[in-house]
């Protein structure tokens, strides 16, 4: 037998292991009323770390990104002599992205710093609403973000279950806009409404999947009312 049909036959029996096994569900239900409240248990193999500080253009605020450095990280950087990356965040034009612990946010004439969310959550992106502050003058950023270990994997991750939340640019009121045990689809910004748009979608069977057999949710949010509260609309 030769090299090539030896890696052939290794090829088809990876993909046939990768095939059987099951994609773990982003959802795990359980009977205990505050099951979502279970505790989170910190990673020992992580350090906290702040990127540099990012202040959005037009704000009078500076924004800390906090995250996570994996200890075997640098140890492994180490050992090979490569240097290590302390990047936890990117910002592109008036958005940060990044698998991040928090946020906290310093008054550019102040020493304070104020954190964002008082819980563990994995915020994946940050946005300024630009349009919102120019014609409202109202300085709000929308955050998509996990806040619930859903899958009962001891941690809050990027597996979970993302959800949709606003605050204002000093991370005060900082409120989830989508349901609990609702995957968030995606948001959009409709300027000439001063309205935020966004899509969930609801596991109705219980099976700990998304899939064409849940149903679909429209939420609004009118950005010019004093409170932002959700509201349901039907375009289907």
């Amino acid at each position: 037998m030769n090299t090539k049909t030896i890696f052939a036959a290794c090829a088809a029996l990876l993909l046939i292991s990768c095939k059987e096994e099951k994609e773990k569900p982003k959802v795990i239900y359980e009977s205990t009323p505050h099951a979502k409240d279970a505790a989170v248990a910190p990673d020992t193999t992580q350090i906290e770390v702040a990127d540099l500080p990012v202040m959005i253009t037009g704000t009078d605020y500076l924004i800390h990104p906090i995250g996570d450095l994996r200890i075997n990280d640098r140890a492994r950087a180490s050992a090979t002599g490569s240097d290590v990356s302390y990047s936890i965040s990117n910002y592109g034009e008036f958005e940060i992205t990044g698998f991040l612990r928090n946020l906290k946010f310093q008054q550019k004439d102040s020493d304070s710093l104020c954190v964002l969310s008082d819980k563990p959550v994995m915020i994946q992106t940050a946005s300024f609403l630009k349009p919102v502050s120019d014609k409202l003058k109202k300085q709000l950023m929308v955050y998509t973000l996990s806040d619930m270990d859903t899958n009962k994997d001891g941690k809050i991750d990027s597996n979970d279950i993302r959800s949709l939340y606003i605050s204002h640019i000093d991370g005060s009121h900082f409120v989830k806009l989508s349901t609990d045990f609702e995957e968030l689809i995606d948001w959009k910004l409709v300027e000439n409404v001063n309205r935020l748009y966004f899509r969930t979608i609801e596991d109705t069977n219980k099976n700990g999947e998304f899939d064409k057999n849940d149903i679909v949710h429209y939420h609004m949010v009118d950005l010019s009312a004093k409170e932002f509260k959700p509201v349901d609309y039907k375009p289907v």
